[in-house]
């Protein structure tokens, strides 16, 4: 059996590779944005500064950790998409990486981790209640900057966003180990716990520089439909891929009950025997040593792999097609290519 992913057909067995990608478009709309997320970044630095010395040394630990910066850079492509980036620009990028921030250190908490990034994760050094209290504090500096743009509309955006973004956490936490959720519940719960922030990050760029509603409507069109490929691609490498793409350790879902594409969709088309394993490691909580390898085994079996990473394709066409509403130009380009690397990445 061979999964094929973009162009590259790989074992099944083995991992999902990580290509290098030297026309990499994030990194590509990275060295076109240098100035304005350096910019971007220098608010983050000065912002995250407190009195209380535990808040930016918890808060550079996970700073220091790195990061893609997408969110943030969304933001700031999207207003040169637009045609004019605005200081602004730069402080609400800064707030989409301050929310963005804030609800990692909350996640890691709730999902017990260990490693986020290659690094020890915050809660794990400095303890829950630290992260959690300076998640809320990353949290309020993110309106502190919302509010000094003057937009309220901006305000409006990215505060629903926040709200959207916990009640998807709530929703995902309620469907934790649950073995009959449905593929739709599932999708709601992605759209808002992830969807939702590269949504109003995109259309938070086009509402500042005031470029019309239907150009916003489209970015944030964009927006939503990445955050859904970028989403579902975590998914399918969490059980396929390599820690260092994954930002944590792989079958980290898994270990904590989470019912993702590839196990849902593993569950639906499941025989007699792979049902009462699946009721056993998620339902009942009594996972064994060998149980991972054993689920992975079923998803390639089952061919979840490949119909997740194709569900993240069509998010992606989406993604490209909203831009159609925006003259050709660099950025338009780069951020269509993005739509393609953010599934193709994996390759």
């Amino acid at each position: 059996m061979y999964l094929t992913i973009g162009k590259t057909s790989v074992n099944a067995p083995a991992h999902i590779k990580i290509s290098d990608h030297p026309s990499n478009p994030a990194e590509k709309l990275m060295a076109m944005a240098k100035s304005d997320m350096e910019a971007v970044n220098g608010i983050i630095l000065e912002r995250m500064k407190s009195p209380v010395g535990m808040i930016p040394d918890l808060a550079e630990h996970l700073v220091a950790a790195g990061g893609k910066r997408l969110r943030p850079l969304l933001t700031i492509a999207g207003g040169h998409l637009c045609g004019d980036v605005q200081p602004a620009h730069h402080k609400l990028a800064a707030a989409v990486e301050f929310i963005h921030s804030a609800t990692l250190l909350h996640d890691d908490v709730i999902d017990d981790s260990d490693m986020r990034r290659g690094r020890k994760v915050a809660n794990r050094i400095w303890g829950n209640s630290a992260s959690i209290l300076v998640g809320d504090f990353l949290f309020a500096r993110s309106f502190n900057l919302m509010v000094e743009t003057g937009s309220l509309r901006a305000l409006d955006i990215l505060s629903t966003a926040s709200s959207v973004i916990a009640e998807g956490e709530v929703h995902q936490l309620a469907s934790l180990r649950n073995v009959k959720t449905t593929e739709a519940t599932y999708l709601e719960v992605i759209s808002a716990k992830t969807a939702a922030l590269f949504a109003a990050a995109c259309e938070v760029s086009a509402v500042i520089t005031d470029i019309g509603e239907a150009k916003t409507d489209a970015l944030r069109a964009y927006g939503q439909n990445l955050g859904l490929a970028f989403q579902l691609v975590d998914d399918a490498l969490d059980y396929g891929g390599f820690e260092v793409a994954l930002g944590k350790s792989v079958g980290d879902d898994f270990r904590e009950g989470k019912l993702t594409l590839p196990v849902i969709r593993a569950i639906q088309s499941a025989n007699s025997e792979e049902l009462a394993f699946w009721q056993r490691v998620m339902s009942d909580r009594k996972q064994e040593s060998t149980d991972f390898e054993r689920a992975v085994s079923i998803i390639r079996r089952r061919g979840t792999l490949e119909s997740t990473l194709e569900l993240a394709r069509d998010y992606a066409r989406e993604a490209r097609t909203a831009l159609d509403v925006f003259d050709d130009g660099d950025w338009k380009k780069t951020l269509m290519l993005l739509a393609d690397y953010v599934v193709d990445r994996i390759s």
